[in-house]
Order: C-alpha cells, then structure tokens, then sequence
C-alpha cells in the first residue's frame, strides 16, 4: 500500500502534541500592534488548541503527524 501524503498547507499551520491535542499559533500578531493592548498581544503569543470536533479534520490531513 503506498504512503499516505500529508497535506503541506495543514503541516504548516497545525503540529499536534504528545497527548494527540491540535495546537496553531493564534492571529493578530503580525502588523498594526500599535492599537492593539499589551495583555492581547501577551495572549495571543501562547499557543491556541482546536476544538474536539476541528481537530478531528485536522488530524485526516495529518495522517503522520
């Protein structure tokens, strides 16, 4: 049986974890931060983990992951 074929674009917005959670680095933290305050930036720097039910398309992309 031939190898499965990750999809790229998924490897490179989605890594999963030891215990098999979905973890993306959250948005809003490329430009305009002048606007935005000191403790969202803070919060958006730590890792987001998907939901139950994303998570469970996101790891069909990932077959090896």
């Amino acid at each position: 049986m031939p190898k499965m074929k990750t999809r790229k674009s998924a490897a490179k917005r989605f890594s999963i974890t030891a215990r098999g959670k979905v973890k993306y680095k959250k948005q809003n933290l490329r430009h305009i931060l002048t606007k935005k305050a000191q403790k969202r930036k803070r919060h958006l720097r730590k890792p987001g983990h998907l939901p139950k039910m994303e998570e469970k398309r996101v790891k069909r992309l990932l077959p090896y992951g």
